[in-house]
This record gives structure tokens, sequence and C-alpha cells, in this order.
């Protein structure tokens, strides 16, 4: 089973929620806050170059540079996001191409974006290798973990799966 970018940043948000889209139980369709996502996503990349590059089973949002850079509505959960470009950094580097990630985050009422930057060490490399073996480890099992309720929970679009 491949893994993506966002089976990966689910995996650190929640072990349930990355099981369920890593099985094709898909959700997010139904979510105000995915289609926010969304929308801020298009908005910032209309009319640029560069934007959404599709490698093997990931898409980059975009090269530029010397930068990889991934764009979020929020930083509500920045250590995922920032494994998800740590990913997306040692698919590149795997294909001959090294460079740097940038993580733009959009907050929705903030003026100010903030911005992250992360590097692919040889240690992260091997970091990255051994999350793999982990992800693919629980997307094989047969059935998703057990449901935890978290505060985060309340914002998912698998809440209603998980809890009603």
């Amino acid at each position: 089973m491949n893994v993506t970018g966002t089976i990966i940043n689910y995996y650190f948000h929640c072990k349930r929620q990355c099981w369920l889209f890593a099985n094709r139980i898909n959700l997010e369709d139904n979510s105000e806050d995915v289609r926010i996502g969304k929308v801020l996503h298009e908005l910032k990349m209309e009319g640029k170059k560069n934007t959404e590059i599709a490698i093997d089973n990931v898409k980059i949002d975009k090269i530029s540079g010397d930068y990889l850079v991934e764009i979020k509505k929020s930083d509500a959960d920045m250590e995922a996001v920032k494994w998800q470009v740590l990913l997306y950094l040692k698919i590149l580097k795997d294909k001959g191409l090294e460079k740097k990630g940038r993580i733009e985050y959009m907050e929705k009422n903030k003026q100010d974006r903030k911005i992250h930057y992360v590097d692919l060490t040889e240690e992260y490399e091997r970091q990255v290798e051994a999350l793999i073996g982990q992800v693919q480890v629980l997307m094989a099992q047969s059935a998703p973990p057990e449901s935890k309720k978290m505060p985060k929970c309340k914002k998912c679009a698998y809440y209603e799966y998980c809890f009603i």
C-alpha cells in the first residue's frame, strides 16, 4: 500500500483517521473545514506556475527555487505537517532533486501568515523510512484503532463516524 503525505499527516493527527482514510473510507467531502482549506489553497495558487505537482502517489503544493512549499489552512498540527513535508522531500531526493521544505500557514482570521522551514537531514531521512514502515503496518490491520474522544475530534470530518 502506498503511503501519501495526507496519510502521514493523519498518522500523527489520529491513528484511527489515518487507517480510515488509507482504507478508502473518506468522509472529508462533507467537512466544512476541509472545504475552507481547499478554497484557501486554490486562492493562494490561482494563476501561479509550479502548483500542485503530482509525483508518484503524492501531490506537492508547489516547488519554487530551492523550496518545496506546502500550504496549510492553520498551524493546528505543525508536527504532522512537518513529517508530511519530510516525506515529500525524501521522495524528491530519491528522484535526484534535493530541496528544502517551506510550510506556509494561512490563518483564515489573521493578516499575517506563519512560515516554517524544514530540512531533510540524514537523521530525518532514516526516521521517514521507519515511519513509512509503521504506517504500512497500521494500514494493513484488519480493523481501525479504537476511537479516543479528544477536543480536536469535534472538527474532524470523521467525528460522526467515530462517535455517533
